[in-house]
């Protein structure tokens, strides 16, 4: 039975989505091809009908997850006041429910030490995407010159992987609670601390142009 040129891109579409999710929560080699192809509704054989390899459809895979989360930071951005836009990223992603549900979840703390393992090819792939994240986040840090917000975003994403990393290791209770809640002083407080570092020149230079 052939099957038209849509059908086959929906069910593509759909191997990919359900993967994407199965590996968040089971590791890039914690499921295989027949389980991911049970569960999409095919037979391991049509595998090859829509991937040329395992390896692509984990990139497709990591890709997709990694778009949601800049998809879901970039409405969090058009839906919020300027001023409140990072801490309302930051808020929403270092929480328990975030933490709860990593198949749904930021792909970097569920598979990004697997990733560093994997071939050129897949870490170049994830590097990709890994860079819009830190640019849309630079984008967010406001009144800082560019180069300045590129650095502080990187150590923003780092303190933010990070927290999510320790907070699933610690589990559910008080302990994940208090990493999770540290993470978030962290990041919001070394970001006013930047910007109010940023104001003193200006207030500086002011305050020398009025004794002029």
């Amino acid at each position: 039975m052939r099957y038209s040129r849509e059908h086959k891109v929906e069910t593509h579409a759909r191997i990919v989505k359900k993967a994407s999710v199965r590996l968040r929560e089971k590791g890039a080699h914690g499921v295989g091809v027949a389980d991911l192809m049970k569960e999409a509704g095919l037979t391991h054989g049509g595998f090859y009908a829509h991937f040329d390899s395992r390896e692509a459809l984990v990139i497709e895979a990591f890709g997709y997850a990694m778009d949601r989360a800049i998809e879901r930071w970039r409405k969090v951005a058009e839906q919020t006041p300027a001023d409140k836009r990072l801490s309302t990223i930051v808020e929403s992603y270092l929480t328990p429910l975030h933490r709860d549900d990593p198949g749904n979840g930021c792909a970097i703390p569920t598979l990004g030490a697997e990733i560093a393992r994997e071939s050129p090819k897949t870490r170049r792939a994830f590097a990709v995407k890994l860079e819009q994240m830190i640019e849309l986040m630079a984008d967010q840090l406001l009144d800082v010159p560019r180069k300045t917000a590129r650095k502080q975003a990187l150590a923003i994403l780092a303190t933010m992987m990070g927290t999510m990393v320790m907070s699933r290791i610690a589990g559910t209770g008080e302990f994940s609670g208090e990493i999770l809640e540290a993470g978030r002083e962290a990041v919001l407080g070394r970001t006013a601390a930047s910007k109010l570092a940023a104001k003193k020149p200006a207030s500086r230079k002011a305050a020398a142009a009025t004794r002029q």
